[in-house]
């Protein structure tokens, strides 16, 4: 069984969050709606996909787990998806056309929401004794 397919099949949820992420980072242009008023409502909205991804993650993984191998939790539900904002944010510089642009202030909120997620897991890990 190839691995994407094991994947998809155990974590399913983590999946479609990440394709929406993809999908949403990729996505040429968004139509103005009145939130375009509210201050650093682009970052905010980076910091909420990304602390909701690394979440969805963190739930996925603690209900397949009876214990939690933090190792593996701060490689593949911290690292991978602060990883995959950078590299988002690469192609959003130069390779959108001109459409989009990366930010490091983008890259920021994504850390720092997968930061935040990360803290909360290891939070109910030490409370669930997990």
């Amino acid at each position: 069984m190839s691995i994407l397919f094991q994947l998809k099949r155990n974590y399913p949820f983590s999946c479609i969050c990440i394709a929406i992420v993809w999908a949403l980072s990729l996505t040429p242009i968004f139509p103005e709606t009145p939130l375009d008023n509210v201050d650093f409502i682009d970052k905010w909205t980076h910091l909420a996909m990304y602390g909701g991804t690394c979440s969805v993650i963190w739930i996925e993984y603690l209900y397949r787990h009876k214990v939690a191998d933090k190792k593996k939790l701060l490689t593949w539900a911290w690292l991978t998806p602060v990883l995959m904002g950078g590299l988002l944010e690469l192609l959003q510089a130069y390779c959108t056309g001109g459409h989009r642009n990366g930010d490091w202030l983008d890259f920021g909120a994504n850390t720092l929401g997968c930061t935040l997620a990360a803290l909360t897991g290891f939070a109910f890990c030490a409370i669930t004794k997990r």
